[in-house]
């Protein structure tokens, strides 16, 4: 947890006061399982890491809200101006705005506050650092102005939210969900408005593994349309079939009718949604898995995750940009390493990026050492689980 001391500090530094201090925390997150499913009602496997962003805060009395986001520089708001500002679009201060305007909207008391905010989240390296952000500004509202009666799942919808209608980009649940409500989380969005959230009871730490995330430094410029493609052509292929979303079709409704969607919306499309039908069962049996501590059959659906995603999803490289490979690199080179009892899978929305290995302990310096002497240092990273979700830290009065 964060060096409190060393927060206030920098607060008073910044605002030259810290009387009445508080403190809060919300973690970054990794997908174990899931990958791109999401979006068409699907389920995934995903978990709280011990990367966080942190704030001091100071209430006020009127409805300015004054906050340094260290990096970043200083945000001006006011609580009672909530409306969508579109020059305001990609900016820290619209994801601010939309989790407020969502407070507001659904009957919670927002208001104004100083806040002192840092971050070891990883930007770019999908770990979510805006999902991070956004739930500890849920957070923060909560308990400063509302006793902390808000549950984690209203602070994660209200972060999809604020990145949907104020930020402007059009994500799924999954990452506010990691972040707020905190350790391993098995999410069904089978109704996206009410997902069944189910805690596992896995201690990763008592196992033989460490969580590994690369940063192959891959380029997400230019790469909006491929990941649009992905949610677009899995919809097409379920609207054909007579639904809405991949989650209402079967193996043998797609197969049955191959080739008429071949012959509309061609073959990336039906691999596309073959990927998801094996991999939204995956994630329910990579959870089942934990919850039964057998660790193998856990990796060998890590495994199969990962092949899928590479073979029939197709979200490793961009076909537009095939001299850079960066994630095919680092899987090849995982690949070399690794034993049949190690896995390592693309992770997040892929085409550049990083991928997430599961390593036994006593090779992770082998594979942090040949990742980072093709990406760079640093580019390999070990990871733990923090079983806390989005909170407010308590300290010593």
């Amino acid at each position: 947890m964060r060096n409190i001391k060393e927060l206030a500090g920098k607060y008073e530094e910044h605002f030259k006061e810290g009387k009445d201090l508080q403190f809060f925390s919300a973690p970054g997150r990794i997908e174990i399982g899931g990958n791109h499913t999401d979006h068409q009602h699907g389920c995934v496997l995903a978990s709280s890491i011990n990367k966080d962003s942190a704030a001091a805060v100071q209430k006020r009395d009127d409805t300015k809200i004054s906050i340094f986001a260290e990096g970043f520089g200083q945000i001006e708001l006011d609580s009672s101006d909530l409306n969508p500002d579109p020059s305001q679009k990609g900016t820290t201060a619209a994801l601010i705005k939309g989790v407020l305007s969502y407070f507001d909207d659904h009957g919670y008391r927002v208001g104004g506050f100083n806040a002192y905010t840092v971050s070891d989240v990883l930007i770019g390296a999908g770990l979510s650092s805006s999902a991070s952000y956004e739930t500890l500004i849920g957070v923060i509202i909560s308990h400063l102005f509302n006793d902390g009666k808000a549950d984690p799942i209203f602070i994660a919808k209200a972060g999809q939210f604020a990145e949907n209608v104020f930020f402007g980009k059009p994500c799924g649940l999954m990452d506010q969900m990691a972040s707020s409500v905190g350790g391993p989380v098995f999410i069904d969005f089978k109704d996206p408005n009410e997902p069944v959230v189910r805690r596992i009871g896995f201690d990763f730490a008592s196992s033989p593994y460490d969580i590994l995330i690369t940063d192959t430094k891959g380029s997400h410029a230019d790469l909006t349309h491929e990941y649009a493609a992905i949610p677009s052509e899995m919809t097409s292929v379920a609207k054909m079939l007579g639904h809405d979303y991949l989650r209402d079709v079967s193996y043998d409704e797609i197969i049955g009718n191959i080739g008429s969607i071949r012959s509309s919306l061609g073959d990336r499309a039906v691999l596309r949604a073959l990927h998801f039908i094996g991999e939204n069962k995956r994630a329910q049996d990579e959870a089942k898995a934990l919850e039964i501590n057998d660790l193998q059959a856990f990796i060998d659906l890590v495994r199969e995750s990962g092949n899928s995603s590479y073979k029939y999803l197709q979200n490793i490289y961009s076909p537009s940009d095939v001299r850079n490979q960066g994630m095919s690199l680092a899987l090849c080179i995982s690949d070399k390493i690794l034993g049949p009892r190690e896995a390592s899978r693309v992770h997040g929305g892929g085409f550049a990026g990083t991928i997430l290995s599961f390593v036994l302990r006593e090779n992770t310096m082998k594979l942090k050492s040949a990742m980072e002497s093709v990406f760079g240092e640093c580019a390999c990273e070990v990871l733990s689980i923090r079983n806390v979700g989005g909170t407010q830290i308590k300290t010593e009065s």
